[in-house]
């Protein structure tokens, strides 16, 4: 895809973000993802939280893979999920950063499920009475431009693979340990997925692997 293809998908992205913001004020991120050849890739995250909140849902579970499983919308409140203990690593790093709602809608092409929304709300009640309008305003706009953008997985797998820095190898050997003892998979098993989830919501696996290493406090 030409620079300029990708400087009209991120703009396209940006306006729906205001479109977004004007129905749900308390909007604090979002992102679209696409199913392609049986993995979720996240080409458009805003703004940086999403994008790690994105990538804990991959590599533990979350809404986002609960609606595109399901084909139905997923609403949740994070203090609940905390109550419940349902995806801890989601649930707190969400309250730590500020997020206190989740709405996942799934995309549909015809009858089939191919792509999902992920809205973030600084309140517990953002979403309450907009999913259908939410779902509507995506849902419109993702029929087209998800088959238009080149989401480039393998590129993003390159960048994510390996730390720089000694200190941050060790944190992603730890983040690997965890989730080897966590899922009860071998090392090997874990880190693969620890670098796919990276790689796909399109963060850094450093960031990702310090919120499983540290899992954040909300405040």
């Amino acid at each position: 895809m030409s620079q300029h293809q990708d400087e009209d998908v991120e703009a396209q992205m940006l306006q729906l973000a205001d479109d977004a913001r004007h129905l749900v004020p308390s909007l604090v991120g979002m992102s679209l993802t696409q199913i392609s050849e049986g993995v979720t890739l996240t080409y458009v995250s805003a703004p940086d939280v999403a994008g790690t909140l994105d990538a804990l849902q991959y590599v533990d579970a979350g809404p986002c893979e609960a609606a595109i499983q399901r084909g139905e919308h997923v609403a949740v409140d994070h203090s609940e999920l905390l109550d419940e203990g349902r995806w801890q690593l989601f649930a707190q790093a969400g309250a730590a950063t500020g997020v206190l709602s989740t709405l996942s809608l799934p995309i549909f092409g015809g009858s089939m499920v191919t792509g999902g929304v992920n809205l973030y709300g600084g309140r517990s009640d953002s979403f309450a009475g907009h999913h259908e309008a939410l779902a509507e305003l995506f849902g419109a706009w993702a029929a087209g431009a998800i088959s238009n953008a080149d989401l480039s997985f393998s590129s993003r797998l390159e960048a994510v693979k390996a730390p720089a820095r000694i200190e941050d190898a060790n944190t992603v050997s730890t983040a690997i340990g965890v989730l080897s003892e966590t899922h009860h998979v071998s090392f090997e098993e874990a880190e693969h997925n620890l670098r796919q989830a990276a790689a796909r919501a399109g963060v850094p696996v450093v960031s990702l692997a310090l919120f499983i290493v540290h899992p954040p406090h909300s405040p």
